[in-house]
C-alpha cells in the first residue's frame, strides 16, 4: 500500500505541473499584447495578486518556517520570477497613468514581503508560531490571487464578451485549485486546503462563464471584423485614383 507520504509528494508534483501551466497560462495574453503594442483591457490585478502569493508561499514553505514543505517553495518561487516578467511586459506596453499605477502596488508587495519576512523571523522563534502567522497571511494572499478575476468576470457578464478573460487561465485556476487541494487533505494542512477549496469553485465558475458567452463572443467579433473591413473599404475608395481631392484624372 502506497504511504501518504508518497501519495502526498506525488500529487504534489503533480500540482507543481499544474502550477507552472498557470502560471504560464498567460504568455498567449502577452503575445497579443506585445503584437498590438498595447494592454488594451487587460487588468494587471492577477499578475499583481500572483506575484505578491507566489512571494508569500515561498516564505511559508522555507524550512525554518514550515519544515517539508519542498515542493511549495519551488513551485512559488517559479511563479514569482515568471510573475516578475509578465508584469514587466505589462509596464512596458501600458500607459503612462496605468504604469504609475502598477510600479507602486510593486513597491509596496515587495516591501510587504520583506518586512513580513524580517518580523517573522525574528520575533517568531518556533516554526509552529511561524507557520501559522505566515499560513494565515498566505490563506488571504491567496485568496485574494483567485478571486483577483472577479473583476474581469464582472466585465464579462456587463459586456457579455469573455474577449479579455483568457481561457487557459481559467482553466489552469480550476485545475490548480483543485490538486492543491486533494494535496493538502493527505496531510491535513488548512492553510493550503481553504484558499485552494475556494479557488476551485472560482475558476469553475470562470469556466461556466466563458461556456455562456463563448458564442457571443464570437459573434461580437466577427461583427467587429466585419466593420473594420467595411471602414477600409471606404478608406480606400476616398483615398482611390477617383478621389476629387487629387484632382481630374486624364487618360
Amino acid at each position: 500500500m502506497v504511504s501518504a507520504e508518497i501519495a502526498r509528494t506525488v500529487v504534489g508534483i503533480i500540482g507543481n505541473i499544474i502550477a507552472l501551466s498557470l502560471f504560464l497560462s498567460p504568455v498567449p495574453t502577452f503575445i497579443r499584447i506585445c503584437k498590438k503594442g498595447s494592454v488594451e483591457q487587460y487588468s494587471p490585478v492577477p499578475y499583481l495578486a500572483t506575484f505578491v502569493n507566489c512571494g508569500l508561499w515561498v516564505l511559508y514553505g522555507l524550512p525554518m518556517v514550515h519544515p517539508k514543505s519542498t515542493l511549495v517553495v519551488t513551485i512559488n518561487g517559479a511563479g514569482f520570477i515568471i510573475e516578475i516578467v509578465l508584469l514587466s511586459l505589462f509596464l512596458t506596453y501600458s500607459d503612462k497613468k496605468k504604469r504609475i499605477k502598477v510600479a507602486l502596488v510593486v513597491v509596496v508587495e515587495v516591501i510587504f514581503l520583506a518586512a513580513l519576512a524580517v518580523v517573522v523571523l525574528t520575533l517568531a522563534h518556533t516554526t509552529k508560531l511561524r507557520s501559522n502567522i505566515v499560513g494565515s497571511i498566505c490563506m488571504a494572499g491567496n485568496i485574494m490571487m483567485y478571486a483577483s478575476p472577479l473583476s474581469v468576470m464582472k466585465l464579462v457578464i456587463t459586456t457579455k464578451s469573455v474577449e479579455f478573460m483568457p481561457f487557459f487561465l481559467s482553466l489552469a485556476s480550476f485545475a490548480n485549485g483543485i490538486s492543491w487541494t486533494i494535496y493538502a487533505l493527505i496531510r491535513i494542512d488548512p492553510f493550503i486546503i481553504a484558499p485552494n477549496g475556494i479557488g476551485a469553485l472560482l475558476g469553475a465558475a470562470q469556466l461556466i462563464l466563458y461556456a455562456t458567452y463563448y458564442k457571443s463572443t464570437k459573434k461580437m467579433m466577427a461583427e467587429t471584423a466585419a466593420s473594420k473591413g467595411e471602414l477600409s473599404l471606404t478608406k480606400k475608395g476616398l483615398d482611390g485614383p477617383n478621389d476629387t481631392k487629387n484632382g481630374p484624372q486624364t487618360v
